[in-house]
C-alpha cells in the first residue's frame, strides 16, 4: 500500500491535498486495490455543492460499485474529466488520478496523517 506523507486521509479511503483554500480529493491506493479494476466513474458537475461525509460520486469495478465521499463541505471547482474516459488510471496511479477540487470550504472532517491512516487500515484488516 502506497501512502504519501504530504496527503491527508479519511476513514472512508479518500485522500486530500490542501493547497491554500483548494482541496483536491481522490481515492487511496488501498481503496483502488480492494475494488479491483475500475471500469466506470461518476463525478459531480462543476459548481455542485458537496458536504462532509456525503457521497459526491461513485466508482464501479468488475467486482463492485462503491461511493466516493467528500471529506469537506464546499463547491466543486473542477472535475477530472480524464477519469470519465480512463477510469483505469485510478488503478495505475491513484495519487495522480484526482476526482474533484473543492473551494469555498466551510467544513472538513477530521483527517488522518499517512501514519494514522496506515494504522487504521491495518487494524481494520485484523
Amino acid at each position: 500500500m502506497e501512502l504519501k506523507a504530504e496527503l491527508k486521509y479519511t476513514k472512508s479511503h479518500e485522500w486530500v491535498l490542501k493547497d491554500g483554500d483548494v482541496a483536491t480529493i481522490g481515492l487511496t491506493d488501498y481503496a483502488q486495490s480492494e475494488l479491483g479494476d475500475l471500469v466506470f466513474v461518476n463525478l459531480p458537475e462543476e459548481g455542485d455543492e458537496v458536504s462532509v461525509g456525503e457521497a459526491f460520486g461513485d466508482v464501479e469495478s468488475v467486482k463492485a460499485a462503491s461511493d466516493v465521499y467528500s471529506p469537506v463541505s464546499g463547491t466543486v471547482s473542477a472535475i477530472n474529466e480524464d477519469l470519465l474516459d480512463a477510469p483505469e488510471s485510478i488503478n495505475e496511479a491513484p495519487y495522480d488520478a484526482w476526482f474533484i477540487k473543492v473551494t469555498d470550504i466551510s467544513e472538513e472532517e477530521e483527517l488522518l496523517s499517512a501514519e494514522e491512516y496506515e494504522k487504521f487500515v491495518e487494524e481494520s484488516e485484523e
